[in-house]
């Protein structure tokens, strides 16, 4: 009896919830209220989106890699400040081709985590929410969301490159 008791208290266990979703995938962006605009939807679950390694388009925006690259020489400006590293911003692209939920992670070049100053992050983070032209993504005939992400590459307060 007291077999049975222990195993049904652990199959009680079992079926509890935190109420939170679990991560997917490391990185994964879930919505934040103090972050995200509220007019950014996805069009299906959170489980759905894609994640950039599992497409092999290449990149999901009109114009391709340059028309990135000279969006930002046009539009970037930069500072005289003696900082160099990366910066990477992630988000995700839903089925219209609209991009929300902005994640930046900068990084020295030997990628240990550390702030840029902000008239070098927080014009690359304004601007990567400007870029409009990101493709839909199909899976056969269904839109999906995917995730995108950009790095850039800054050296003595320019950007010298930005990948993929």
């Amino acid at each position: 009896m007291d077999k049975f008791l222990v195993l049904l208290f652990l199959c009680s266990l079992i079926g509890c919830s935190t109420g939170q979703l679990p991560y997917r995938w490391v990185g994964d962006i879930t919505h934040d209220p103090g972050l995200d605009k509220t007019d950014f939807l996805l069009c299906h679950r959170e489980k759905d989106v894609r994640q950039y390694f599992n497409m092999s388009q290449g990149m999901m925006f009109e114009g391709e890699k340059s028309a990135i690259v000279g969006f930002f020489d046009k539009n970037f400006k930069p500072v005289d400040i003696q900082e160099s590293g990366w910066i990477r911003i992630r988000f995700i692209v839903n089925c219209k081709g609209q991009s929300g939920r902005f994640r930046m992670l900068e990084s020295d070049e030997n990628y240990k985590e550390r702030p840029f100053d902000k008239k070098i992050s927080g014009q690359i983070f304004l601007l990567t929410q400007q870029l409009s032209g990101w493709k839909i993504l199909y899976d056969d005939k269904d839109a999906v969301d995917y995730y995108q992400y950009l790095i850039f590459k800054i050296k003595d307060g320019r950007i010298v490159k930005i990948l993929p």
